[in-house]
């Protein structure tokens, strides 16, 4: 169910006040607790996909909460915030806000300033999750944090329905037994409209996809043209003339390749009008890369560059020349990628790779294989066929490109990424809610252990990071 949601703010505001009083007097009942109760938590995030508790009021304010709040609704997905404060007891507790709130889901909660989440594995994968819960961690702030995070989980099309409370649905029933004349003739309208209603959601969803593709291109044309910039300037520094002494038909040919390439990707680039578009310009340039390398060992008379895919840490460094193995700083498994010669060298010294980084949705920056799905086509362009799959698996963008949505949105192609990605279609219920989608200790994302929120009862039996 997808239409406007009539909830003022009011209503946001007054659930907390009610905690709020709740919380009061539970302080002199025997054996209870000052925090809120978890189950008024779980009665607010029926009604609203927001809940900010009133002593961490000063972590989110009310007009944030409820634009986040909006976001969700019209976006029609079951995702839960809650925003609690750094006392809060944290055994089972995502667990057990979920058997309160009886909804399947995607919980995230932010406990004074630790950040984590859980889903039902018919809503999101665990990976996806925890690949979710790592990019948000850069964030600084609350607000920042959790609009990233809602922002890149309403991307992968979670799985599941929104609460019918959230649009100010439910409703009374009649008064008698009789048969109610108005009511019939309501129920006749609703049919005659269902029709109208069903094409109306329909084109709100195109309208939205529509909107998500032009913001991806538009982020993804900023990369793009930084990578054509950085050929037309490889192009320069090579200073090859055709006519130059010592060239010859081969040499030649390389460079009008290189050069159609630089042409053609500018072309390609002006003429995209969506995402998946871009990756036929990123592979001109791929192309166009190589044809430099067969020039220059041709004017240095080295042997001839076998092909390769470019450098994984950033396409610009040209084709790579070696696989190394390499483990992500955050964590992660090891898996080979295929590296230039300079960062083979400063991983054989113990150094970093120099990364490409590009913005994220709060404007940070970061590695391209962990801001966000949006550039699947860019990368798909330098790394095609089945090269691409293997060097994204555990990644942010890896576990994104494996969602039903990504292929709307984005474009697909790249092969199956979604062997562990579990979509059902869980809804407003708990019969499918399996209690070890929720258990487990806290830290990005992962939910293996101890059977509360830190292993010990703690909310920190982890670190934050797993970015892969």
């Amino acid at each position: 169910m997808k239409g406007a949601p009539v909830r003022p703010l009011t209503c946001l505001l007054i659930v907390p006040l009610i905690a709020a009083a709740l919380a009061v007097l539970a302080i002199g009942a025997p054996g209870a607790r000052a925090a809120t109760d978890l189950s008024t938590v779980a009665a607010a995030l029926r009604e609203s996909p927001v809940y900010v508790d009133p002593a961490a009021s000063d972590l989110l304010a009310a007009s944030d909460a409820e634009a986040l709040a909006d976001k969700i609704v019209d976006a029609d997905e079951p995702v839960f915030v809650a925003v609690l404060p750094a006392g809060y007891p944290t055994q089972d507790l995502f667990r057990n806000l979920r058997t309160e709130t009886g909804i399947t889901g995607l919980y995230a909660i932010r406990l004074g300033d630790r950040f984590d989440a859980r889903a039902d594995a018919s809503v999101l994968s665990p990976r996806t999750v925890s690949n979710l819960v790592a990019a948000a961690q850069g964030a600084g702030d609350a607000k920042a944090q959790l609009n990233d995070f809602v922002d890149d989980a309403l991307r992968s099309n979670p799985g599941g329905t929104a609460p019918s409370s959230w649009s100010g649905g439910g409703g009374g029933g009649g008064g008698d037994d009789g048969v109610d004349v108005g009511a019939l003739a309501a129920a006749g309208a609703v049919v005659a409209a269902g029709g109208v209603g069903a094409y109306a959601l329909v084109r709100r969803r195109r309208r939205r996809e529509e909107a998500e593709r032009r913001a991806a291109l538009e982020k993804l044309r900023v990369v793009v043209d930084e990578d054509i910039t950085a050929f037309g300037e490889e192009l320069d520094r090579l200073d090859f003339h055709p006519a130059e002494a010592g060239a010859d038909d081969a040499m030649r040919a390389d460079y009008e390749r290189a050069l159609d390439a630089y042409e053609q990707a500018k072309s390609l680039m002006a003429a995209a009008t969506r995402p998946e578009d871009v990756r036929a310009v990123t592979q001109a340039l791929e192309d166009g890369r190589f044809s430099l390398a067969l020039l220059a060992a041709r004017r240095e008379g080295r042997p001839l560059p076998e092909r390769r895919a470019p450098c994984f840490f950033d396409p610009r460094h040209g084709p790579s020349v070696a696989d190394v193995l390499w483990t992500p700083p955050l964590g992660g498994a090891s898996r080979e990628v295929p590296v230039c010669a300079a960062d083979e060298a400063r991983l054989a010294d113990g150094r970093e790779p120099m990364v490409r980084e590009v913005e994220t949705v709060s404007g940070t920056r970061r590695p391209y294989w962990d801001a966000g799905p949006a550039y699947g086509p860019w990368a798909g362009g330098y790394f095609g066929g089945g090269i691409l799959p293997g060097l994204l698996v555990g990644t942010m963008l890896g576990s994104m490109m494996a969602t039903p949505s990504y292929a709307a949105v984005y474009g697909a192609g790249y092969g199956d990424f979604g062997a562990d990605a579990g979509y059902g279609g869980g809804d407003v219920s708990g019969g499918d809610f399996d209690t070890d989608d929720f258990s487990g200790g806290f830290g990005g994302g992962d939910f293996g252990g101890g059977g509360d929120f830190g292993g010990g009862g703690d909310f920190g039996g982890g670190d934050f990071g797993g970015g892969f």
